[in-house]
């Protein structure tokens, strides 16, 4: 059975930093791609980073940049977002996702999530 399961989240004050973990199981990460997204309250459902299935390849949304990194560890089955200089805006909740894809990652669509974790950033 396919899962993903994330942690890592919890309250962070501006300025700080957070690393996401994305634990998966039931498949390999060598023919997926993985997302992060995330949903503040009242919010649509935002993509925020992606990874390819080999790895080479990594897409930020425009407000992360600079500011996050995605990562991955094939022998841990694991995929990492690494957030720093948080920002108060970035609090929602965090999802990753994974779909079956070998090529450059995208944002969207994806078939398999968990069940997300909340990052909070707050003085």
């Amino acid at each position: 059975q396919l899962q993903l399961v994330e942690s890592g989240g919890g309250l962070v004050q501006p300025g700080g930093s957070l690393r996401l973990s994305c634990a998966t199981s039931g498949f390999t990460l060598d023919y997926y791609a993985i997302g992060w997204f995330r949903q503040a309250p009242g919010k649509e459902r935002e993509g925020v980073s992606c990874i390819s299935s080999s790895g080479g390849n990594t897409n930020y949304t425009d407000s992360v940049k600079g500011r996050f990194t995605i990562s991955k560890d094939n022998a841990k089955n694991t995929v990492y977002l690494q957030m720093n200089s948080l920002k108060p805006e970035d609090t929602a909740v965090y999802y990753c996702a994974a779909v079956v894809w070998v090529g450059p990652c995208k944002l969207e669509p994806y078939d398999y999530w968990g069940q997300g974790t909340q990052v909070t950033v707050s003085s």
